[in-house]
């Protein structure tokens, strides 16, 4: 039960600080760009708090922590205001009136924050404990384990698993996990040499579902911290590859190198935050940057009802000088909201899979 309460309790603060760090950078160039915000949410559903500022927006803390929105003032357009909204605009602080480079920047500040959010994170990260490195070469293999069958030797390096492309250790341990009890080829560079070594994952149980095992470890030199402009440069550098390898992965697993079971959702989420928030302050820190720069990502998809379905709105409005008809923004918008839905089912799935439900539930009818 306390393990249960510190898991709810730690995604609901972490989820929530991202999706206000989102929604505010909505907010702040709504503000910027003269448009009246009515309201800014944290959740959906029914508010449970809810006050007014001066400038009269309403803030609300919502039911379902599920992430939040912001409703600039005039947002939905002449074409779907009802009388009654049109009654209601205020001239010049409408959304929509704004020219197409405001609109656009008020769309993109919220991923640009949950990017900068990461940026401050390993800068304070890195300035007050330093920045541990993982080692890439591995630093021991288990007795008996499927490395050791399979050959592997200190100081080699795993360059690929099958037919995905390893970036480094953690990628090693990812890929490994997801894949229980599979057999495969190691891709090793050793010294001047490049193996290819057949193994079969083992299988081990945890928390109820299978984890693939290698039986290998990487060597983790702490860090030491760090000038306050050396950490921001490095900040930057660490965001940077982070996005970098977020997108590889994401790209391997469209193009079928990386098995899309790999993919989590929100309960897979709430487990790590639960994981993390009992490894200390330091890992906390981390965890939220890295899923910051993933919430911004994924908000620059180009898919309709995204940020970056909207950009690319904007952006042909601003080449053909006029907007995106309303006929092909609806269908847009229609397969946007379905491939999001699909999205989430699919990941949903992922999760009680790992969680071992499935098992369990065709254990408990057989």
């Amino acid at each position: 039960m306390h393990d249960l309460l510190r898991t709810i309790l730690a995604y609901v603060l972490i989820l929530g600080i991202l999706v206000f760090i989102h929604e505010l950078g909505h907010y702040l160039a709504a503000r910027w760009r003269g448009v009246k915000v009515e309201t800014f949410s944290i959740g959906f559903g029914p508010a449970i708090h809810r006050w007014h500022d001066k400038s009269g927006t309403e803030w609300r803390i919502s039911a379902i922590p599920l992430g939040g929105f912001v409703k600039p003032h005039g947002f939905e357009g002449p074409e779907d205001a009802t009388e009654e909204q049109k009654a209601a605009w205020i001239p010049g602080r409408t959304f929509h009136d704004k020219p197409v480079g405001s609109r656009a920047l008020v769309i993109v500040m919220g991923p640009v924050f949950n990017f900068l959010f990461a940026i401050l994170a390993f800068t304070v990260l890195f300035a007050v404990v330093g920045k541990p490195e993982i080692h890439g070469d591995i630093s021991q293999v288990t007795a008996g384990s499927p490395a050791d069958h399979a050959g592997v030797k200190p100081g080699d390096v795993i360059t690929s698993i099958g037919n995905t492309h390893i970036l480094g250790a953690e990628d090693v341990m990812a890929t490994v996990a997801s894949h229980p009890g599979q057999q495969t080829v190691l891709g090793i560079h050793r010294g001047t040499e490049d193996l290819s070594l057949p193994v079969t994952l083992a299988t081990l149980k945890n928390g109820g579902h299978d984890m693939g095992s290698l039986g290998v470890a990487f060597a983790i030199s702490r860090g030491r911290p760090v000038s306050l402009p050396s950490a921001f440069i490095m900040g930057l550098q660490e965001t940077w590859d982070k996005s970098v390898m977020t997108l590889e992965g994401v790209w391997q697993i469209i193009s079928g190198q990386r098995s899309a079971k790999e993919l989590g959702g929100t309960i897979r989420i709430a487990q790590l935050s639960g994981q993390v928030a009992s490894y200390g302050l330091a890992s906390i820190i981390s965890f939220m940057a890295l899923l910051s720069i993933n919430l911004g990502l994924i908000n620059l998809f180009p898919i309709p009802v995204l940020d970056g379905g909207r950009l690319v709105f904007y952006v042909c409005e601003a080449i053909r000088g006029r907007p995106v008809s309303r006929r092909v923004q609806e269908v847009s918008m229609q397969v946007g909201m379905a491939l999001i839905g699909a999205l989430f089912l699919f990941s949903t799935v992922n999760d009680l899979t790992n969680i071992g439900l499935f098992h369990w539930l065709f254990h408990a009818v057989s």
